[in-house]
């Protein structure tokens, strides 16, 4: 059968064996540039309204229902990968249909979660959130907590709204998930350039110990470039940075119950 939605599965360091399903179109199209991008630069830069009116065709189904028999010891079925997964409008459809089929799955263990990655860009729209809130388990992005870093780091569009909506949206869909799983993950690198100042500074990383604070997520994930980044002067950061990080972090949150590890 021809894969036209899903990729991998592949071992994720953050969700463990994950099968992607990718529901946008194959050009990236994103809110966001970021400059550490590891699927290369955003082909079309969009404002967090634009919807990618791509339903699910009949395929879908008969293609996640192959890809669950073919691998029963999913942890995760993720949606995510080229762009911001939340533009689609049918969203909400394509979850429905992948919680039909894995339910009649016999999985080797438990059943896997049905993920979602997101930028957060489009949070701050309750018919978003009223999209994002069906998942099992959310992975919101939230990189930089002020707007000159947001400007800097994510390059979003113009119409994307400040950094403060975007942390304000992002309490709102915790309160809405409150019996779901939900992560805050954090990117942090640093640049060989001397005139570009890199989320990996000080005043960042208090600024969304306080975001942090304020969202209570279950757990927050500090990672770093992997791969290849869309701009060549970015770069990551090494374990003793992430550690490091994460201790100023927990002393900001000084909450036993949100869990911040580094990978």
């Amino acid at each position: 059968m021809p894969r036209e939605y899903t990729y991998g599965p592949f071992q994720s360091r953050r969700l463990g064996l994950s099968l992607g399903i990718d529901i946008l179109t194959k050009k990236k199209t994103c809110t966001y540039d970021c400059v550490y991008c590891e699927i290369g630069s955003t082909i079309l830069l969009v404002p967090p309204t634009y919807e990618i009116k791509n339903p699910p065709s009949l395929h879908y189904r008969n293609e996640i229902k192959e890809m669950m028999r073919l691998f029963p010891n999913l942890d995760s079925i993720t949606f995510g990968y080229n762009g911001e997964p939340t533009l689609n409008p049918y969203l909400g459809e394509f979850y429905r249909i992948t919680s039909e089929e894995s339910s009649e799955v016999k999985w080797n263990e438990k059943e896997p979660y049905i993920s979602l990655f997101t930028n957060s860009s489009t949070v701050y729209l309750e018919e978003v959130r009223d999209r994002i809130k069906v998942f099992d388990y959310v992975l919101a992005k939230l990189d930089v907590a002020s707007d000159d870093d947001f400007i800097t780091t994510n390059r979003p569009h113009e119409k994307v709204p400040s950094i403060n909506i975007i942390i304000e949206s992002l309490s709102k869909l915790r309160s809405l998930m409150s019996q779901k799983k939900f992560d805050l993950q954090c990117l942090i690198y640093n640049s060989y350039r001397k005139d570009f100042n890199s989320n990996n500074n000080e005043t960042n990383i208090i600024n969304l110990g306080n975001a942090i604070k304020k969202i209570k997520p279950d757990a927050v994930q500090i990672y770093s470039i992997a791969r290849i980044p869309s701009e060549y002067f970015v770069y990551s950061i090494n374990d003793q940075q992430k550690k490091s990080i994460v201790k100023t972090l927990k002393e900001i949150v000084n909450n036993e119950a949100i869990e911040i590890n580094y990978y």
